[in-house]
């Protein structure tokens, strides 16, 4: 079982609120810029920025948005000028950490998170220090109640999904980069909507926490991801079902 995976699906289920849905919208907003400039504004050629779209759609963004954050990428519209960074370190407990960032002044940000990080018991490391420890995969949640899981083998394995996984309260499916597209249509004409759909670094282990380290796990999940400039943060921890639910309360 993956810990990101089942913190993913709880952050899902928290998102309604205004403050927090006024922030995915930011992000989203964020990446569909970056993703217009580095590949170009027709969604059709450009795979990143047509992922970005369907993570605004998942978000109910109006098109009007959607298309001058295209602009704005492809220069189109004038607007604030945005950098993407990594960055990578180290949580509670040893957990590897690897977060993407798009922000408009690197060293605010640097000095932002080396500070979140210590705050609660983690810290930054050098380029490569934990990059190592992720594979880029596309990863599909999607919540127990929508399918059996004979149904969702039947329908991601034909796709090209190279593993469905049991995390809980939601079916984890992980594919190729490739064939990630493929994968979340085959679910979404099958009438099994995704609770979140992108394309991640995965860990390939995962190390267990509990008791302090895992609630300073949690808060600082919280509090990186709520971060304008921070648009992705992955952890390589596993937390207890139940004890995530009690943290996340």
């Amino acid at each position: 079982m993956s810990g990101h995976s089942k913190w993913a699906t709880i952050k899902h289920k928290k998102a309604a609120t205004d403050a927090k849905r006024g922030r995915a919208f930011t992000k989203v907003i964020r990446e569909i810029t970056i993703a217009a400039r580095v590949g170009g504004g027709d969604p059709g050629t450009n795979p990143r920025l047509r992922s970005a779209i369907a993570a605004a759609k998942n978000e109910n963004m109006p098109n009007d948005n959607v298309e001058r954050a295209i602009q704005r990428g492809t220069g189109q519209l004038e607007g604030e000028q945005f950098e993407e960074v990594n960055f990578e370190g180290y949580g509670p407990g040893g957990v590897g950490m690897s977060l993407q960032v798009v922000t408009s002044n690197r060293n605010r940000v640097v000095s932002e998170i080396r500070h979140m990080m210590g705050r609660h018991g983690g810290n930054l490391a050098e380029t490569g220090a934990v990059g190592w420890m992720f594979s880029r995969k596309g990863q599909i949640l999607v919540a127990k109640e929508k399918a059996e899981e004979d149904e969702m083998l039947g329908i991601v394995l034909d796709a090209g999904a190279e593993d469905l996984r049991d995390d809980g309260g939601a079916w984890e499916v992980l594919t190729p980069p490739e064939s990630f597209e493929a994968v979340r249509e085959a679910l979404t004409k099958a009438g099994v909507a995704p609770d979140s759909a992108e394309v991640a670094w995965v860990p390939q282990n995962y190390i267990k926490l509990s008791g302090t380290p895992a609630s300073q796990m949690v808060k600082l999940m919280e509090t990186l991801e709520e971060h304008d400039d921070i648009q992705h943060v992955y952890a390589n921890f596993d937390i207890d079902e139940k004890e995530m639910a009690v943290l996340t309360e």
